[in-house]
């Protein structure tokens, strides 16, 4: 990626591509305004006009393409948010939330869903393969199956845990050597934010 560029213009970047490899189209001027601050319609298409000067994407009437170097064949990564804490009440994309960008494989990283990196923290999931300050590859989504590994959002806080929904409850089990976990129940109204689908290393990040 361009290098001169600022860092406003690659998230206005990495949400312009992401969202046509996931979905064949280009964002509204508002979706990149809330990933940069704009104010304004004329905020966004500042940004567009700097990236079609960078080379990195192209008009096509009201529509933006990718430039034949970043078309839809020859990428082999997307770039993934890395998000912090992720509280009630704020979307988890966020600008605050974000902390940077990861370029993920699209055969982890899949089209037609949306993903976010969350690092995990403490020891509640240990005995599944998950340690304090790995990275998270979760896939976004309101509801699991049991026995998936997903992040919820309890007491304006994400956990990970594993899930399983009965006929009275729902209840979030960790997975760890040490027993002073405890599994948390809750009823249906449970805040699902998505599915673990991969553990990555502490050290990319």
């Amino acid at each position: 990626m361009n290098n001169n560029l600022s860092d406003k213009d690659k998230k206005a970047f990495a949400l312009i591509r992401n969202k046509i490899i996931h979905y064949g189209e280009s964002p509204t001027l508002r979706e990149i305004n809330e990933v940069t601050g704009g104010k304004s319609p004329r905020s966004a298409s500042l940004v567009i006009d700097r990236l079609v000067e960078s080379g990195l994407i192209k008009k096509n009437g009201r529509n933006i393409i990718l430039a034949n170097t970043y078309n839809e064949s020859s990428v082999s990564t997307i770039d993934i948010p890395l998000v912090g804490a992720v509280a009630c009440g704020t979307p988890i994309f966020a600008e605050e939330n974000i902390q940077t960008y990861i370029p993920i494989s699209t055969r982890m990283a899949k089209k037609g869903s949306t993903y976010f990196l969350l690092r995990a923290s403490g020891d509640s999931m240990d005995e599944a393969g998950i340690n304090s300050g790995d990275l998270l590859l979760i896939r976004q989504q309101d509801s699991a199956e049991n026995g998936e590994k997903v992040v919820a959002l309890i007491n304006d806080e994400a956990t990970v845990k594993v899930f399983e929904k009965t006929r009275d409850a729902v209840i979030l089990r960790p997975k760890s050597k040490n027993k002073n976990h405890k599994p948390i129940i809750l009823t249906d109204n449970c805040m699902i934010q998505g599915v673990v689908v991969a553990v990555l290393p502490a050290d990319i990040y």
